[in-house]
């Protein structure tokens, strides 16, 4: 089971990421995964390494996604 993108402890019907947005206003989603990426960067040094920079990366991607959707041009 891949750790980062689909751990066993949240699988489920709905996917927790998926109703944490669900229940925020856009900005403060963007503000939770901002949150999440600072979080797992700034303990990747004393805690799980390469995983936690990866969990940052997947925060960032999901930020930089959800951004993306909301520009105007």
């Amino acid at each position: 089971m891949d750790v980062v993108n689909k751990p066993a402890h949240y699988q489920g019907k709905v996917e927790a990421i998926d109703a944490i947005e669900s229940a925020m206003t856009n900005e403060a989603f963007k503000g939770y995964l901002h949150g999440n990426c600072l979080k797992y960067l700034m303990r990747y040094t004393r805690k799980n390494g390469q995983e936690d920079l990866l969990k940052a990366e997947w925060y960032l991607n999901k930020l930089i996604e959800i951004n993306g959707k909301n520009r105007t041009l």
